[in-house]
């Protein structure tokens, strides 16, 4: 049985927060049949597939608490409520690797977990990279690492580089756009 939004007879905010909105909802299908559809709600992120003169792919290794380990990871961070997409995107950069880029262009919109999470990232491919030094938030430390598409999908293949929006960034620089 197909439950839509149409079918909505009840929604219980259950959090609300900085970062995300947790909300449930309750569905009614015409037959009768109830259905509960937990949804976490959040503003939307981009990602930089950015590339130096020399076609090196920048990347951040970066401490990740929810899954406390380090990930080697695309630059990115999430939009604010009522940012455009693009200039977060040109914060993210300069803000964890220190590069501005002349040469921006949006690659694709994609959701991050469709399957309980409202969350559009939007990717941009950044390239006439600027060095002007990194202008991290307080609670951020990253590591700047330049690596080939080859090296990068080598990564991906022995299971180093396991971020989801990072292989779906790097799988669009290895198609002519």
């Amino acid at each position: 049985m197909l439950f839509t939004r149409t079918n909505t007879v009840g929604t219980q905010r259950v959090w609300e927060g900085g970062i995300i909105n947790l909300r449930v909802d309750k569905l009614k299908a015409e037959s009768g049949e109830e259905a509960i559809r937990e949804v976490v709600e959040h503003n939307g992120g981009v990602v930089i597939a950015s590339q130096t003169a020399e076609g090196k792919v920048i990347l951040v290794r970066q401490y990740r608490y929810s899954i406390d380990m380090d990930l080697l990871e695309l630059p990115a961070g999430r939009i604010e409520k009522g940012e455009d997409p693009f200039p977060a995107a040109q914060r993210e950069l300069t803000e964890e690797t220190g590069y501005e880029a002349k040469n921006w262009k949006e690659l694709s919109r994609m959701y991050s977990a469709p399957g309980f999470c409202d969350e559009v990232l939007y990717l941009y491919h950044a390239s006439d990279l600027v060095f002007k030094g990194k202008k991290l938030d307080f609670d951020e430390e990253t590591e700047v690492v330049e690596l080939s598409l080859a090296e990068a999908w080598l990564m991906i293949r022995e299971g180093k580089i396991r971020d989801a929006k990072t292989i779906a960034g790097l799988g669009m620089l290895a198609v002519p756009h």
